[in-house]
């Protein structure tokens, strides 16, 4: 018996355009779907700032900072325009332990409706519905005052479609696992960002002289600390290879590199400003996991040719540097929130994302109530850019903490 639909075809046309990435070749591509209708109205520019239940997604090391139990979830009929079966549900939850640190578990979940199963003779034989899950658990730590660390474990289970028959020993379904691996840091001390790269240098060639019996370099002291900016890192999906078909057949997971800024304009008792700043990447290719954290940052440049079918050069203009695939895959969100009295939020933001050809500007507004002087409750609402089948995603989440 045989599908008539190519299930992974189907899967790609569905969900690529809703992700930040046009990179194709990675599989289950839903990890890549931010949560929260927060992040959502500022661009998806979250990892720096995060500091609810959608920790374990977007930044476990942020976790760290957590002293309460947080819950936050959103259910979106996504592309609610186009289809009306396709749905994306997050819940996510964390508490602090005493003298632990903190723990969190995550459920991601995306159904795409109901499809026909058809054999090959073309009989119809009822439907089957496609999803995909996966289960979360996050550890983090405050390693000092101003920088925590965590870490996420997720199990991976997709379905895209039923076994083929008795003859055919091919299937629609997927099993894998992956960490996510976070950091964030408060009150970034800019000065030694700049100058990490020249640091990191120098503790590499002290090791070698140091062995070797040479001279050592001096790391560079340059410090401008900036008290309200925060700074966020996350390495997601790195695992091994999701498997539908067979071995031969494996998919990479959509390995991503997402790091950003956060920038408290002002804070005060009343009203508070901040500006975050994202980029991201998926790393995704056919190398080795290990191997595949440096080669996806390469190995789509010189891949273009133009309209003579000759190869173009990425790197003989910066016209065709900057427009070459590899830097068009990465992916930038910019994304602004005011909060009034801590009852109001404003949100705006800018999501860039040229290869999938998601560009364009993002909106949302919060509403947030602290009951009992303990239980604080909050309902947030955006509008995001969401490529080709339609304009805006319209999505709505809630979280409480207390």
């Amino acid at each position: 018996m045989k599908i008539k639909i190519t299930l992974i075809a189907l899967f790609a046309v569905m969900i690529i355009p809703v992700c930040l990435s046009a990179v194709s070749n990675a599989a289950p591509i839903f990890l890549t779907i931010e949560p929260g209708s927060r992040s959502g109205g500022m661009g998806h520019a979250y990892v720096a700032q995060v500091d609810d239940a959608y920790a374990g997604w977007w930044n476990p090391g942020a976790m760290a900072f957590n002293r309460k139990t947080q819950i936050a979830g959103i259910h979106s009929n996504w592309f609610g325009d186009v289809f009306d079966d396709m749905y994306y549900e997050y819940l996510g939850w964390n508490q602090y332990i005493q003298d632990v640190g903190n723990v969190g578990i995550n459920l991601t979940y995306m159904t795409y409706g109901e499809q026909q199963y058809t054999t090959e003779t073309n009989e119809e034989e009822g439907t089957f519905t496609s999803f995909d899950f996966a289960l979360g658990a996050s550890y983090a730590s405050q390693i000092a005052e101003d920088k925590g660390v965590g870490v996420t474990f997720k199990f991976i289970y997709s379905s895209l479609g039923p076994g083929q028959g008795n003859t055919d020993t091919s299937k629609g379904t997927g099993l894998s696992y992956a960490f996510d691996f976070g950091y964030q840091g408060k009150g970034v001390d800019f000065g030694q960002a700049l100058v990490s790269p020249y640091n990191g240098f120098v503790y590499l060639y002290n090791g070698v002289t140091g062995m070797l019996g040479g001279n050592t370099l001096g790391r560079s002291e340059f410090s401008a600390p900036v008290n309200r900016l925060d700074f966020g890192v996350n390495l997601q999906n790195v695992g091994p290879n999701i498997v539908y078909m067979d071995e031969d057949q494996s998919d990479p997971l959509p390995m991503t590199f997402r790091m950003g800024y956060s920038y408290r304009i002002f804070d005060s008792q009343y009203s508070k400003l901040t500006f975050n700043t994202d980029m991201s990447k998926i790393l995704a290719n056919d190398d080795p996991v290990i191997k595949r954290l440096f080669t996806a940052w390469t190995d789509d440049f010189n891949t273009r040719t133009d309209e003579n079918g000759e190869e173009i050069d990425d790197f003989s203009s910066f016209n065709n540097f900057i427009n070459s695939v590899e830097v068009k895959e990465i992916i930038f969100g910019f994304g602004a929130e005011y909060v009034y009295l801590d009852l109001l939020s404003v949100r705006a933001g800018y999501v860039m994302d040229r290869a999938g050809e998601i560009e364009g500007l993002s909106a949302g507004i919060g509403i947030h109530k602290t009951f009992s002087n303990k239980y604080k409750f909050g309902v947030d609402f955006a509008m995001q850019p969401a490529g080709g089948l339609t304009d805006y995603n319209k999505t709505y989440s809630l979280k409480l903490e207390f």
